[in-house]
């Protein structure tokens, strides 16, 4: 798989989501946000979900498409969704391709022990699928409100 560099056209990837099967094909044609998160449920990224649900509509009227990704299972995708009533839909990447394509896998220290995870991090493609801009180390508070603007201000 190719990585993921700005100018550059998306990675080709097929996975698993919330909306059924899902690739870089599909999501040609409108500017689509995707944002890498660590895990379901948990409070930053739970946080950083409600944040993208309630300014959702306006993402909407702006025609951006947002996806949210991590490792976890398409089944807890689900649970985390349909919980928190998610408007938009989460790609299952278990085997971390996609993670790795946008090079989102980091060691990280979690109380003292070293893991391997993902960096929270947004990519903005436009609607000829070329990244156009990324965040990286982000901060769950606020960052939904920042990619609305920076999405806006696409063109």
């Amino acid at each position: 798989m190719t990585k993921a560099a700005i100018g550059k056209k998306m990675p080709a990837f097929s996975l698993e989501s919330t909306a059924g099967a899902l690739s870089n094909k599909d999501l040609a044609g409108k500017p689509t946000l995707l944002y890498f998160y660590p895990r379901d449920d948990t409070p930053g990224c739970t946080l950083e979900g409600r944040e993208f649900t309630a300014l959702h509509p306006k993402f909407k009227r702006a025609g951006i498409a947002v996806y949210g990704v991590s490792r976890d299972t398409l089944v807890k995708h689900e649970r985390f969704k349909t919980k928190y009533a998610f408007p938009f839909d989460l790609i299952a990447d278990p085997e971390e391709k996609l993670c790795e394509a946008f090079g989102v896998m980091k060691d990280k220290n979690l109380y003292g022990k070293k893991v391997r995870g993902i960096e929270r991090s947004t990519f903005l493609f436009d609607a000829d699928g070329a990244l156009r801009a990324e965040w990286r180390k982000v901060k769950p508070e606020g960052h939904a409100e920042a990619m609305l603007k920076a999405a806006k201000d696409l063109d």
